[in-house]
């Protein structure tokens, strides 16, 4: 493999020096060699008037951030290359000429020369080059900077780099944030960069659902209670607020959240201090409130559903998550991080080592492609859902496959992809009423008691849900249990959090929340 050092075009002396608003881009999505995935190459050559030869040997790609490149250097792809060129208002086109390098461009075979035009290249084209190699040839705003360092966030696309930049703008100051974005674009990851990042690194991350709250123990989940406080108040409860006393308590889905708790919520972070259920001291509490959602606020304000006080004050600074669909440069990557973490899981993080040079890819180019051209409506965390049915159905095999759960989702004919609708791997939307008890038991337990899964699994809301659990004459959310109970459970697992959740009938994150918060000062 050839690395050679990257440079950027000289000036015309001619021309002012201008810098164009976005810059033609090919960003590696598959190749045999699973490294590669996520380098790209930055076409400078195309906004200069100039055309690219794309073949086995030219261009060179390399990681965002780095100087080094190197030539895709597939043997399959032809050494002969394929032209790309400038057209008129901002298009491009691509000719074959005399190249024996099979292409297609987004799912269709380029035979002489296609012109992708303006809008297609903001979309983002998908090339496949010899069944092999598949690259997103895009456009890349300029301003985008290289990967930045100090987060978990993965990505390198404008999007993802724009809520890097927010993030260390706001890290080290103390107004509240407010995240907003689809549900599963990665708001709770972004709350913890955001911890991780400024002065309070060392002190607690409290995160809490609000839509998973029952309004009826809102307060006292929230700010804690005193013994007696009401019915099964057999001791002091914390509460979420003192939970994260000098840290970051982060309020997900705080658009749920009952109309008497925005009330209480707004007075403590007015005034800092919070009144325990049953007590009349206030208790002064010091942190900092990173709130997200996926509601439009702003309408909910206008139906008198949300106070718009309390939403003035929780987005003093607000940050948007992008779309997976506005970021697909990073579908390459991200899959590339969550099979990895896949494998592991299961013993065979060998599988992520490069086949021979003549070896079919382990990531097969028209998989790779159709994992492009879908519009993930569930966002990030829907792509995870994927990639793990993915590898666990590929337990073994030379090659991944698609099993015929995800090839039903991504079969889905190109209308549907733009459509913001339930994704195809969960069930159409039904009425929480027609959902038997037993449908509901059977499907909890599959879950592992996770509840975004199964309301995801049963095609019904995360607050339809927890109504249906309240209304089960044996189930309980986590929350309504009583924390003596969850103690004795944890003792009679002897410490095993799993064992201890399967008995209790709720998820190991839930079980570890609830003892979190139910410890003593």
């Amino acid at each position: 493999m050839t690395r050679r050092y990257l440079t950027t075009r000289e000036p015309d002396p001619q021309q002012a020096p201008t810098e164009p608003s976005a810059v033609a881009t090919l960003t590696i999505v598959c190749h045999p060699e699973l490294a590669r995935i996520g380098q790209r190459a930055i076409l400078l050559e195309l906004d200069a008037g100039r055309e690219v030869a794309l073949s086995r040997s030219t261009p060179d790609f390399a990681s965002p951030g780095t100087v080094w490149g190197t030539a895709l250097e597939d043997p399959y792809v032809s050494r002969t290359p394929l032209i790309l060129r400038p057209a008129k208002r901002g298009a491009i086109e691509l000719s074959v000429g005399t190249s024996t390098t099979a292409v297609l461009a987004d799912d269709e075979l380029v035979d002489g020369a296609r012109t992708f035009t303006h809008p297609e290249l903001e979309h983002g084209v998908v090339l496949e080059l010899a069944a092999r190699v598949v690259l997103l040839l895009h456009l890349l705003p300029a301003s985008t900077q290289s990967a930045a360092a100090g987060t978990e966030l993965v990505g390198a696309s404008h999007g993802i780099e724009q809520v890097r930049a927010a993030i260390e703008r706001i890290a080290d100051l103390e107004v509240p944030v407010l995240l907003r974005g689809e549900s599963g674009t990665g708001k709770e990851l972004v709350a913890r960069a955001i911890h991780d990042a400024g002065p309070r690194r060392d002190q607690p991350f409290v995160a809490v659902n609000l839509g998973a709250v029952p309004p009826s123990l809102a307060a006292s989940e929230l700010f804690g209670s005193v013994k007696g406080a009401f019915t099964g108040a057999v001791g002091t409860q914390q509460g979420y607020f003192r939970a994260a006393q000098g840290g970051t308590l982060f309020l997900d889905e705080v658009g749920e959240a009952p109309s008497e708790l925005q009330v209480m919520l707004l007075r403590a972070l007015e005034t800092g201090e919070i009144f325990p259920v049953g007590s009349q001291q206030p208790r002064k509490v010091e942190l900092r409130v990173v709130a997200a959602t996926d509601s439009d606020l702003e309408a909910r304000v206008r139906a008198g559903n949300f106070k718009a006080p309390l939403l003035h004050r929780l987005s003093a600074y607000e940050i948007w998550l992008p779309p997976l669909r506005q970021r697909r440069d990073d579908i390459g990557r991200l899959f590339l991080q969550f099979a990895g973490g896949e494998l592991a899981a299961v013993g065979q993080a060998s599988w992520l080592a490069d086949a021979g040079a003549r070896e079919p890819p382990w990531l097969p180019a028209d998989l790779a492609t159709r994992l492009l051209r879908y519009a993930w409506p569930g966002n990030v965390r829907q792509l995870r859902n994927v990639v793990r049915q993915l590898v666990i159905d590929g337990r073994g095999q030379p090659q991944l496959h698609a099993g015929t759960r995800v090839d039903r989702l991504l079969s889905q004919p190109p209308e549907l992809k733009t459509r913001p609708a339930v994704a195809e791997t969960e069930p159409a939307p039904r009425a929480p009423v027609d959902i038997e008890h037993s449908e509901l038991e059977a499907v909890l337990s599959a879950c592992k008691y996770n509840l975004a899964t199964a309301a995801r699994q049963l095609g019904i809301s995360r607050p339809s849900l927890y109504n249906l659990i309240r209304d089960h004459p044996t189930l309980r959310t986590a929350a309504e249990i009583p924390p003596e109970e969850l103690v004795q459970a944890v003792d009679e697992a002897d410490g095993d959090l799993a064992v201890a959740a399967r008995r209790l009938r709720i998820s190991s994150t839930a079980l570890r929340r609830q003892l979190a918060r139910h410890a003593p000062d």
